[in-house]
């Protein structure tokens, strides 16, 4: 990558795993009471990954709950769980990334988000976590009814912001989309932790 002191290029966040600390089993862990073997099996079993990113498509998440709890009807209770506690999925957010955005702001760097997210939870997001709106602009998965890592997300929010990919830096924590954008011609850095972010950050003369 080349020196971006000179023109602050627009970086685009991802959410879960990097700006908050979301998982299902922060909340699971509570339901199951700390068995963490019971836990894995009940979320193998009703394939509560893609179930999720259903909702991250769009799907209306009672909707989605509903037709989860008609194939699994044992495991209803800790389906509507996950809906009526969601917020639980998230104890807080990432501090240490969070306290990157003000420096990147005042270097002036445009921020924006991609997020995969239901639409219906990442509006309580957006009222839980005022640094949302230092954003610039947050894409979300369930309002545009397309997830990561398909092409046409990260197309859509380059025509939402006016921007070709070479000048854009996307971070992610998952390596599947973080190649998807590099492919499109997108500058990365798969996020592994706020130092390391940092790092990256200051190497490439950003920060």
């Amino acid at each position: 990558m080349e020196n971006l002191q000179m023109n602050p290029p627009p970086l685009i966040f991802d959410f879960g795993g990097v700006l908050v600390d979301w998982n299902p089993r922060h909340l699971y862990r509570k339901l199951f009471d700390g068995d963490t073997a019971a836990m894995e099996q009940f979320l193998a079993e009703v394939h509560f990954t893609e179930w999720n990113i259903a909702q991250d498509r769009g799907r209306n998440f009672a909707e989605g709950v509903e037709a989860l709890c008609a194939q699994f009807p044992q495991h209803a209770s800790l389906i509507r769980a996950y809906d009526e506690r969601w917020e639980e999925s998230i104890p807080g957010p990432l501090q240490p990334t969070i306290d990157l955005l003000q420096p990147l702001r005042q270097k002036g760097c445009p921020l924006y988000g991609l997020t995969n997210s239901s639409a219906e939870k990442f509006a309580i997001a957006r009222k839980k976590y005022p640094f949302l709106g230092w954003f610039d602009y947050i894409m979300v998965s369930g309002e545009v009814k397309i997830v990561k890592p398909d092409p046409r997300i990260y197309l859509a929010l380059l025509e939402k912001i006016g921007r070709p990919p070479a000048e854009c830096v996307f971070i992610d924590d998952s390596t599947v989309n973080t190649l998807a954008a590099s492919q499109l011609g997108f500058q990365t850095i798969h996020f592994q932790s706020p130092a390391q972010l940092k790092a990256e950050l200051i190497r490439l003369e950003i920060l």
